[in-house]
Formats: C-alpha cells, sequence, structure tokens
C-alpha cells in the first residue's frame, strides 16, 4: 500500500506478487475501493502474477479531487502510475465503472493495454435519462451521504439471494459503498455521465479480451455480455452462475478460474 504520484494525483495502490511476474492492473468500480478485489490479488499473486490493484481518485484512500472526474481522467491516472512503476504494458481489467476505465485507458493509452477483462460493463454512452439520473444523484449523495444509496442498490450489486444467503459478502459490500467520500462518488458521476461509445475502439481492437458477467446482473444484464463479446473480434464470455453485477465478490471461485484460464492462455 503506497502512494504514488500519478497525473497530479496520489493515487493508493497495493502492488502485489512477484516483481518479475506479469503484471495485472485491476480497476474497482463505483462507489468501491481497490480491496474489493481481494479474492483476484490472493489467487493471481499465488499462480505467480504481478497485480496493482489501485484505489481511483475520490475513492478509497486515495485524495478526492471536487466537482467532474472524466472517465479520462481516472485512466490517465493509471497509465501515470504505470509508468512510474515502470510497467509498459498490462492485462487491463475492470468491473463496472471500472470497466469502463479499462475501455477509456485502451482508447486513450493503447499501447500500454495487452489484454482485457471486462467484468459487468457496457460500452455505450449514456442517453439523456442517464446523463440526467447521474447527475441528480451526484446532487443527493453529496446532500444525504452514502448510507441510503447504499440501502437502495445493495440487492442489484449483488443478487438478492445473495444478500441474505451471503450476509459477510453484502456487509463487505455496503461497507465499501459507506466509506466512500461523497464528494469523489459525486465527481465520478458528473464525468461518468458524459463518457463516450466504446464500441468503435473495442471493435477494432486486436487485443484478446475476457467478458465476464453475472447470470443475474440487473445493471449490465447477460445480453449487454453477449453484445460485447459479439463486438470484439477477439474475446471470450463468461457467464457467471449464482452471481449479480459483482461476480469476482459473490463467486470468486468461478470468476478466478476463468480469469485465471483467460491469462493462461495469452
Amino acid at each position: 500500500m503506497n502512494p504514488q504520484f500519478g497525473n497530479g494525483v496520489n493515487v493508493f495502490f497495493d502492488d502485489l506478487g512477484p516483481r518479475d511476474g506479469a503484471p495485472v492492473i485491476l480497476i474497482h468500480g463505483h462507489p468501491f475501493n481497490r480491496t474489493m478485489w481481494a479474492p483476484q490479488t490472493a489467487a493471481l499473486t499465488a499462480a505467480g502474477y504481478r497485480v496493482i490493484a489501485p484505489d481511483l481518485r475520490g475513492y478509497g484512500e486515495s485524495p478526492v479531487v471536487p466537482g467532474k472526474a472524466l472517465l479520462a481522467d481516472f485512466a490517465d491516472d493509471l497509465a501515470a502510475l504505470l509508468a512510474r512503476l515502470g510497467i509498459e504494458q498490462a492485462v487491463v481489467g475492470g468491473v463496472s465503472m471500472g470497466g469502463q476505465i479499462a475501455m477509456e485507458l485502451r482508447l486513450r493509452h493503447p499501447g500500454v493495454v495487452r489484454a482485457l477483462v471486462l467484468s459487468d460493463t457496457s460500452p455505450v454512452p449514456e442517453n439523456e435519462d442517464g446523463r440526467k439520473y447521474r447527475r441528480e444523484l451526484a446532487e443527493r449523495l453529496l446532500a444525504e451521504g452514502m448510507e441510503g444509496y447504499a440501502e437502495e442498490v445493495i440487492d442489484k450489486m449483488l443478487a438478492p439471494y445473495n444478500v441474505t444467503g451471503m450476509p459477510g459478502a453484502a456487509a463487505r459490500v455496503s461497507a465499501m459503498m459507506c466509506a466512500t467520500d461523497p464528494e469523489g462518488a459525486a465527481a465520478a458521476l458528473r464525468g461518468r455521465a458524459e463518457r463516450p461509445d466504446y464500441r468503435p475502439v473495442l471493435a477494432g481492437a486486436s487485443e484478446p479480451c475476457l467478458v465476464l458477467v453475472g447470470a443475474d446482473d440487473v445493471y449490465t444484464p447477460v445480453a449487454d455480455a453477449e453484445a460485447l463479446h459479439a463486438l470484439m473480434p477477439h474475446s471470450v464470455l463468461t457467464v457467471v452462475e449464482g452471481a449479480g453485477h459483482l461476480p469476482g465478490v459473490e463467486r470468486p471461485e468461478a470468476f478466478n478460474r476463468a480469469l485465471l484460464e483467460f491469462l493462461a492462455g495469452l
């Protein structure tokens, strides 16, 4: 756990596993932090990979930058972080907003991306209703804090049967959401409302990609993952049964198995 200067922001991150291992960077979603990847970092480092797990600006231990944080800002932070670590190329993985940041990294810094891992995410730009919702939610979080929002969305972040059946996982996810600074979350929501269409860059991507999705994800359903898989010429799709929007948390064994199999084939 070290602070690292990148793109004007001190990004906190974990740098785990052997320094000569193939590097993998894992990008958390909203409104979480790098600890969500604990099951993955354990499995990957045990298999000999070097894992970089950052806290995005405004999340976890990284400082809040008020106003608006574009996905381009997050991507530039991470490109700067990798450069400071001397990592020229990495497998870039992300879940939900983290997946969109991975796409943005591929758009802005294509040479950095060895392969993509896109979990429960969408390349489609926000529509007008979605932009309005994200901007209004930003204002609500600033006014009310994170607790009410966390209660409302826990059974969408996790499949409802996992909220009751996996109380430890549900408590961990809720705690991450409630610990997030509302100002950081609001900045990301405003920026995410303006995200571009990533479909053109993905359709032309030559890198391998693993597309993962929870079978019962309501935010980015299986049909969205199938469309993403169909868009990318060198992709494979894994549907994780018994999971919602966060299969890496809900079904880590199945998620890790698919991830390690994909990485072994690179």
